[in-house]
């Protein structure tokens, strides 16, 4: 059976990787979204279990202990993690799974996965990731500024991953990964009982 593909797009806060996976989603009928855990509080109009499972520190904490995930990472001092189990049942099933995770959990996720399909999503300048992140009107001028300063830092080692996606639309940005897509459901090792001849 074919397995399905690891799709994971990160890029640095702001950069719109929530926006261009729904829009994935919706044009993909195919791929299922990894939900991923966390520790931080729910932004409004945010459900556990749709955008995040919503764990308080010590349950998270206690997961990583029991080695449930695939990767996790504290992130401006809040944990986020992949859920191990249902990523391995999707993917062994033949589905494509879809995982929107931070550039520091990709890296871990590329070590243990390496027939990943990596995307790293770039915002047009960083004066648009300025403004993108201060239009959600939830960050200080302190947080700001160390989001920012983490940016330039995600952004360079954008260049360790497979693809690279610039998102200067919405609709562009999810028609350059839906050819990403594409190709990568071609790759032989992918698709290994079409040489069973």
């Amino acid at each position: 059976m074919k397995k399905g593909l690891l799709i994971v797009i990160s890029g640095a806060s702001g950069t719109g990787k929530g926006t261009v996976c729904k829009e994935l989603l919706a044009r993909e009928r195919g791929v299922a979204f990894s939900v991923s855990a966390t520790s931080r509080a729910p932004r409004e109009g945010e459900q556990d279990g749709r955008e995040y499972y919503f764990r308080t520190r010590a349950e998270f904490e206690a997961m990583i202990a029991e080695g449930a995930f695939l990767e996790y990472a504290d992130v401006y001092g809040n944990y986020y993690g992949t859920p191990l189990a249902p990523i391995e049942a999707r993917r062994s099933a033949g589905e494509d799974i879809l995982l929107e995770i931070d550039t520091q959990g990709a890296l871990n996720v590329m070590e243990r996965c390496p027939d990943g399909t990596f995307i790293f999503l770039l915002p047009p300048s960083l004066e648009e990731l300025r403004r993108r992140i201060t239009g959600r009107g939830t960050e200080s001028e302190e947080s700001l500024a160390r989001r920012l300063a983490a940016a330039r830092d995600e952004i360079r080692l954008g260049r360790r991953y497979r693809y690279a996606v610039l998102n200067d639309t919405v609709e562009d940005a999810t028609a350059r990964i839906q050819t990403i897509l594409a190709a990568e459901r071609l790759r032989a090792d992918m698709n290994p009982t079409q040489f069973d001849m």
